[in-house]
């Protein structure tokens, strides 16, 4: 019998010892938004303070091919989740692809250090338990960010614990020491990938609201294998509202349009959610999640 790995199994219990938390405060789609606020705080000062630092010199002073060395080596790592997840979710034909790929790049890219499979064209999936309870129809439920973790839904957090039982990451092939090393590699490499997203998040008015939305983008088209609607479907704009406007003119307002407003109400205060900071619908575009 797999016993739990400690790393994640350390975080995970933090991060549902903080679920138990309860709160009036919402907005639709995030009831638990005043505990989640409270938990992205944490996050983000442990970020400031220590993650981000790391990842900066990570990124700068480690050249560019080991670091592409690392980040192959443990999606492969991490590559049997998908694989269990493509088998679960009855996608014969992902599975089959998955496993080839995986089998390529461990022996062909020296255990995954290398990326032979692309190079041939082989595609990747990218599959969790998450995304496998979706498929068959369990609702995400509220969104919730977990200590260290980040953003996730009461479908997702507890499926983390599935996910770290198929990771090649952690298991009892691993001492507790390697787990660790591993878990916190997989933290700074993925932290360093997000770096180029630091500036459109610190430019969010609402930082909280900015990454929940994202996130919640995101999650959505993976579980929908991107199959999710437009923000607004064009049958739903008026005759003649789609049109260009002609070269050189500025599309005017309509004659009854309030005035533009250069930012949120300055009565608002920080933090607190409104139209401006509430749930969008689903796009491609967007980061991930710290150690996903």
């Amino acid at each position: 019998m797999r016993r739990p790995s400690p790393a994640p199994a350390a975080v995970l219990l933090a991060a549902l010892l903080a679920g138990c938390a309860t709160t009036n405060m919402g907005t639709p789609g995030d009831p638990l938004e005043r505990m989640n606020r409270a938990t992205h705080r944490f996050n983000d000062g442990v970020d400031r303070a220590v993650l981000k630092p790391v990842a900066k010199g990570y990124r700068d002073h480690v050249p560019q091919f080991i670091r592409s060395g690392v980040n192959n080596f443990l999606d492969n790592l991490a590559f049997t989740t998908t694989i269990v997840n493509d088998l679960l979710q009855l996608k014969v034909k992902d599975t089959l692809v998955d496993i080839g790929r995986f089998t390529v790049n461990t022996t062909l890219g020296i255990g995954g250090i290398l990326d032979p499979a692309s190079h041939f064209g082989i595609p990747r999936n990218d599959e969790d338990f998450g995304q496998t309870l979706g498929r068959w129809g369990v609702p995400a439920g509220p969104y919730v960010v977990l200590p260290f973790l980040g953003p996730s839904t009461m479908r997702d957090a507890p499926s983390l614990y599935a996910d770290f039982q198929t990771d090649l990451r952690v298991g009892d092939w691993l001492t507790t020491e390697q787990e660790f090393a591993l878990v916190g590699l997989s933290m700074v490499n993925r932290r360093a990938e997000l770096l180029s997203f630091d500036a459109s998040v610190d430019s969010a008015y609402d930082r909280y609201a900015f990454i929940r939305n994202a996130w919640l983008q995101r999650r959505e088209y993976q579980v929908k294998d991107g199959d999710v609607p437009d923000d607004i479907p064009a049958d739903e704009f008026p005759a003649g509202e789609l049109e260009d406007p002609a070269p050189g003119e500025d599309a005017a307002p309509p004659a009854d349009a309030p005035p533009a407003e250069a930012g949120p109400p300055p009565d608002q205060p920080a933090g607190v959610s409104s139209s401006a900071t509430s749930l969008i619908p689903a796009s491609e575009d967007t980061a991930g999640g710290r150690f996903r």
